[in-house]
Formats: structure tokens, C-alpha cells, sequence
């Protein structure tokens, strides 16, 4: 009958694997951990494998064209809008020169769009245009906003049906303004953070 029971190693053979584990570890620490920790490569394998850059971060080119750092999160919004037939309205965000936003916006039957801005300072009536699609039922993009302003849409249904449209952005913009027709500009201030997101 054979037992199950396994058989206990040898006195030599947990020295053998003991120095075994030592050498390996003694490698790593050589060829791996000293040059990208400390900076230390007595092996050259350290300078070989780029490990060397880790230790001292200040050496490590940084582009500086691809990340704009922020103080405060970005903030999401969401808001639908029911336009009647012949019907419209302007949507904008407050958003500083170089501030980013992304959208996505549909509609369940075709408007009118215009993405544009106002710059401050601007007289009144002025309009910077980026976007007018006569006939479309949905836009999606990102916008970087060239001067200090407000930025968004205007819509119009053209159709003799009502039209629903939602539109969701995300984005360094404080505030928003609505302004629906014959009624006075909606100011609010747009404080959802994605962490309050559902």
C-alpha cells in the first residue's frame, strides 16, 4: 500500500534551495532593484534595461504638450430639453481659455444645431461659430475653448412634432446658462463631481 504522506526533504537539500533562493535574490537585487531604486548598477544591466532613469525622475523627458493639470475636478451635466414645433433654445458653459470639455448630445428627430461662443469682453452680439449642421440628430465631441467665455449651443426645431434632446458633457466649465425663448437667461452653477456620479 502506498502512503500518502510526503517525504521529508533532506538536511542538504533545504541548504542546496536555501542558496539557491540567496543567489537569485542577490541577482535581482543587483541587476534590478539597486539601479532603479538607488540608482547603483554595478552590473551595467540596470543602464541596459532603462532601469537606471527610474531612480532619479528628474532625468526622464516630460513632454510638456499633452497634459493641462487642474486645482479642482472635472464636472459632469446633464440636461434634456423638450423643444414644441418651431420652437428653441441656447445652452452654454462658462469656460476659461484653454479649458476642455467633452459632449454627446441626440435628439429623437432632427434640429437645427450651432455650436458657438462668446468671448468676454465682446460687444454684444458677437459669435464665434464652430458648428452648424441644418438637419442632425446628434453630435458628439470634445471642444477646447480658444479665449475666456461662454460656449454651447443654440437649437431649433424646424419639425411640426415636438422634440426631446439630452445632452451630457463633462468638462472644466463652472456654470451654465440657459436661454430659453422669451424668458430671462437660467444661470446656475454646475458643482457635480464624477465621484457623485450614479
Amino acid at each position: 500500500m502506498n502512503s500518502s504522506t510526503p517525504r521529508t526533504p533532506s538536511a542538504g537539500r533545504l541548504v542546496v534551495a536555501s542558496l539557491a533562493a540567496l543567489v537569485v535574490a542577490g541577482v535581482v537585487l543587483a541587476t534590478v532593484i539597486l539601479p532603479a531604486e538607488y540608482g547603483i548598477d554595478p552590473l551595467g544591466t540596470g543602464e541596459a534595461l532603462g532601469l537606471t532613469a527610474l531612480s532619479n525622475p528628474g532625468s526622464i523627458p516630460v513632454r510638456t504638450d499633452g497634459v493641462t493639470p487642474y486645482s479642482r475636478s472635472y464636472r459632469i451635466d446633464e440636461k434634456t430639453f423638450g423643444l414644441a414645433p418651431g420652437e428653441a433654445v441656447e445652452y452654454k458653459y462658462r469656460l476659461a481659455a484653454g479649458a476642455t470639455m467633452l459632449y454627446s448630445w441626440t435628439a429623437n428627430y432632427w434640429v437645427r444645431s450651432e455650436m458657438h461662443s462668446e468671448p468676454d469682453g465682446a460687444p454684444a452680439g458677437t459669435a464665434e461659430f464652430f458648428e452648424v449642421e441644418e438637419s442632425t440628430v446628434q453630435r458628439h465631441g470634445s471642444y477646447t475653448a480658444p479665449f475666456d467665455g461662454i460656449h454651447g449651443w443654440y437649437w431649433l426645431n424646424e419639425n411640426a412634432q415636438p422634440v426631446t434632446l439630452t445632452l451630457y458633457a463633462a468638462g472644466f466649465f463652472t456654470a451654465s446658462t440657459e436661454y430659453p425663448e422669451g424668458a430671462a437667461p437660467i444661470v446656475r452653477d454646475v458643482d457635480r463631481i464624477p465621484a457623485e456620479a450614479p
